[in-house]
């Protein structure tokens, strides 16, 4: 933070004193010290003083917690359920501990480089380190309440643009074909509605929420398609003291993800079958009773457990589903649409996963040039 500082030095009793402005107007500088016995502890105990006194001397009204409360209020009327609870999560489990205090414009950006540094080895409750994506999710608020302090209070705030965590791209778990048969007839034989919804999955590329949230009433089986127009959630749930979290219902992420996907034909043949009343659950047949996405996610661990599958994650599916249209020939932009992507380059760049199978296949096309004479 920018300190209102003069040269520290080593005093006669052998203690370090720092010096800063406590005070200044047109009729005099006031002075404060402080002492310590070594040099670090003695620019702690500055910057500490430092920052106190700017609270006083500024007002409350400028202090870190009540400007992000302040941006966090602001964009509530915008925002999902769900987004709105994480916001609140971030800000209160992480930024508000180590900022809540502070004036703002008294934040470096050397601070916050130290905060996101101290958040990827010792964050969190078990203080083992953050992923580098929930890291950057908190350093992103940061920036907007820097920003909203900015442009609504007037406030000189940091820059900390391009500060971020490099996030590792992990490859995705797919099915292998054969893998994706043995999965396919061991649900196909054992049709619960549940089973259904993990084959949906597989065939069309919904997400675990969309797939939860699916009524049958938006199966349009004349018009042999589905309308994917709401997901399904769990959600912090402050307000309620017996349950900290809550099961939500809501319009998808984006308005890309509102869409119409064509269901194959073999796989329209078993919703025919299946068919239940309008108002019920495709994951249960019942109108009262759903199947969140965690309870998905374990009955798809005990299914692949049970067909000898090593161990995936459900929107492992999702990508499998995407890595076989491409292996077959689907054009990008009808893909995208399917999986309901604002852009095309997000399906080539996140979702499409050439098979080993088809990169031997395309590498054995030249086996023809190394025989030719």
């Amino acid at each position: 933070m920018p300190k209102q500082e003069k040269d520290n030095c080593l005093h006669k009793d052998g203690c370090w004193v720092d010096q800063y402005i406590k005070e200044k107007n047109e009729e005099k500088v006031e002075d404060g010290y402080v002492y310590e016995m070594t040099y670090e502890e003695t620019k702690r105990r500055l910057d500490s003083a430092t920052v106190s006194h700017l609270i006083m001397s500024s007002g409350d009204q400028l202090v870190f917690d009540i400007i992000s409360e302040d941006w966090l209020n602001a964009q509530k009327p915008g925002l999902k359920v769900s987004s709105y609870s994480k916001y609140s999560n971030l800000l209160h489990s992480y930024l508000l501990p180590a900022f809540g205090e502070y004036h703002i414009e008294s934040i470096s950006r050397s601070e916050v480089l130290q905060f996101s540094r101290d958040l990827l080895t010792t964050g969190g409750v078990k203080k083992t380190g953050l992923s580098p994506k929930t890291v950057n999710s908190v350093l992103s608020i940061l920036k907007n309440i820097l920003k909203y302090a900015g442009r609504e209070r007037g406030c000189h705030v940091a820059s900390i643009e391009g500060i971020s965590i490099r996030q590792q791209q992990k490859p995705m778990r797919i099915l292998s074909r054969n893998e994706q048969a043995i999965l396919s007839k061991h649900l196909y034989s054992n049709l619960t509605p549940c089973h259904l919804g993990i084959l949906l999955c597989l065939y069309t590329g919904m997400r675990i929420g969309e797939v939860c949230a699916l009524k049958w009433e938006d199966i349009i089986l004349e018009e042999q398609c589905l309308y994917v127009h709401q997901s399904m959630q769990r959600v912090q749930n402050k307000k309620e003291k017996d349950s900290k979290t809550k099961v939500i219902i809501q319009t998808p992420k984006s308005d890309c993800s509102i869409r119409k996907i064509p269901v194959p034909n073999e796989m329209l043949q078993l919703l025919v079958l299946s068919k239940k009343q309008n108002e019920a659950f495709l994951l249960t047949g019942l109108v009262n009773s759903y199947i969140e996405p965690r309870c998905l996610e374990n009955h798809l661990d005990a299914v692949t457990k049970a067909c000898g599958i090593s161990k995936i994650n459900f929107h492992a599916l999702r990508h499998t589903f995407a890595t076989r249209c491409v292996e077959l020939g689907f054009d990008i932009k009808s893909l995208s649409e399917i999986l309901g992507h604002a852009s095309v380059d997000i399906t080539l760049n996140r979702y499409v996963h050439p098979s080993m199978e088809l990169k031997q296949k395309n590498m054995n096309r030249l086996s023809a040039l190394i025989t030719s004479k």
